[in-house]
């Protein structure tokens, strides 16, 4: 079962019966979005500073509990608005709990690399064993299966390698938090999502326009067709710019919420029936669709680092592989 099913499901047990069953449900899934509150491992803290900026100025409280004792903001359905008119502050710069979950991740990621580096500098002799061979291999996996045939270009492969790596390992870690017991997904915020496809965008089409020039980008936007054609491909291709990092975005953000959302569908199945003959079919799908999301973690992690992968090729086309040939005739 993932950690937000646990932990609502916690919760839910406490006020079993405070909720009708008809709301049972509905109040589960609340629980699936980003909260002001830091939640880990059963516990919640209200610790998490919050960063407002809004008519002209900046508002910094200690936590939201200091904030609404403030009077001048309130949380409402989890977003912070004006106690006044209800509207939101122009800007909420505020750490949330995703955002921690993020953190998370990426110190993760960081002391893997860090541990299995110091081992290979300790003896670079000695075959990779445990950690270290793990990420080898994921390492020469991504080189050779992802990156290299579709930039097809070595120079541009050692340079954008730690990138997708790192973004890989990023969102695998992120999906499999997820996972444990009183953990979180920060993946199934359209927010965290977002960001890594932003990322990507800027990838994407900085690399094109730096390889081939604001020109030959310009150029790519008649998409091969003849010049005449341009008042219709323009605007197709520059709407292409935008519906790739707009598929990533919520590819990756359905997938990882859908889990949670039939795993804590089934299991307030039985708090909504209130009945214990519904507990075994329950607890029963719930496990496949855990299993399922495990294998899910990686897929997703791995498609949305071959798509930009992918449509980091497309941007460039034969550009980058040509300008690697020239340079090794030149040298030859």
């Amino acid at each position: 079962m993932s950690s937000t099913a646990t932990d609502t499901l916690a919760t839910q047990h406490a006020h079993a019966e405070e909720i009708p069953p008809g709301q049972v449900i509905p109040h589960l899934l609340q629980e699936l979005g980003d909260h002001h509150e830091l939640n880990i491992a059963f516990t919640t803290s209200d610790v998490l500073p919050v960063v407002l900026y809004d008519g002209g100025r900046w508002h910094f409280y200690r936590n939201a509990h200091a904030m609404e004792q403030e009077g001048e903001y309130r949380i409402s359905k989890g977003h912070i608005v004006r106690a006044t008119d209800g509207a939101s502050p122009a800007l909420d710069l505020s750490v949330t709990n995703l955002v921690v979950f993020q953190w998370i991740g990426m110190l993760i990621v960081l002391a893997l690399f860090f541990v299995a580096g110091r081992r290979y500098r300790r003896d670079p002799l000695m075959p990779p064993r445990g950690l270290q061979n793990a990420l080898e291999a994921i390492v020469v996996y991504i080189r050779d299966e992802v990156v290299r045939p579709n930039l097809r270009s070595e120079r541009l492969v050692r340079q954008f390698m730690p990138y997708f790596v790192g973004l890989f390992l990023f969102i695998l870690v992120l999906n499999l938090l997820g996972l444990l017991p009183g953990m979180h997904t920060a993946t199934g915020a359209i927010g965290t999502t977002a960001a890594l496809a932003i990322t990507a965008f800027v990838v994407i089409n900085g690399l094109a326009i730096r390889e081939i020039g604001i020109n030959g980008w310009l150029h790519h936007l008649l998409g091969g067709a003849p010049a005449y054609l341009a008042p219709i491909m323009v605007p197709i291709e520059i709407l292409g710019l935008f519906t790739k990092p707009f598929a990533l975005t919520v590819r990756l953000f359905a997938n990882m919420s859908a889990g949670h959302i039939i795993l804590l569908s089934l299991i307030g199945l039985i708090f909504y029936f209130r009945s214990i003959f519904v507990a075994p079919m329950s607890v029963g799908f719930s496990i496949f669709i855990y299993l399922l999301e495990t294998l899910v973690c990686f897929l997703q992690a791995y498609i949305f680092t071959v798509l930009t992968a992918v449509f980091v090729g497309l941007a460039l086309g034969d550009h980058a592989h040509d300008h690697d040939e020239h340079h090794t005739a030149v040298s030859l």
